[in-house]
């Protein structure tokens, strides 16, 4: 049981999702900043005078009732950023270098179709390249075809 653990934290895809989980973690702390800080401000002026920012309240008297829209429309461009940055930093370099590097498939590894094998069943019977089995029970040969 500990062989297997330890066969899977040194096979890489630990340590490369760890990586992963830290960088983002940092990445997600810049993005927002960049929206606390650049964003917010801009949507909150676009909200008016409202000095809670872009939204209103359902109860004017109780502020807990505040529908903060800004909020939602700044993880709306968080979420954008961050999936914008990770499908042209990562997604299009790793798909371009699977493209340009990756071996190509041999027909050989494809699996073959039903007409495929019946075809390659036909001709092999056509040639002859067949033998009988014996039975391992009485050493007769019965009916049988190894191909």
């Amino acid at each position: 049981m500990l062989k297997g653990f330890k066969d899977f934290l040194l096979r890489g895809n630990v340590i490369e999702l760890a990586v992963a989980v830290v960088v983002g973690a940092a990445f997600t702390a810049i993005v927002t900043a960049f929206t606390d800080n650049i964003v917010n401000p801009l949507v909150a002026a676009v909200g008016g005078d409202n000095e809670m920012g872009f939204g209103f309240k359902i109860i004017a008297s109780n502020e807990a009732t505040f529908i903060n829209l800004g909020a939602v429309i700044s993880a709306m461009i968080n979420f954008i950023i961050i999936a914008a940055v990770v499908y042209f930093v990562l997604i299009v370099p790793v798909n371009a270098a699977k493209a340009r590097f990756a071996p190509d498939k041999e027909p050989e590894d494809e699996p073959l179709s039903e007409t495929d094998l019946l075809i390659q069943i036909r001709d092999l019977l056509e040639k002859g390249s067949y033998n009988t089995v014996d039975d391992d029970t009485d050493g007769r040969h019965s009916d049988k075809v190894r191909v």
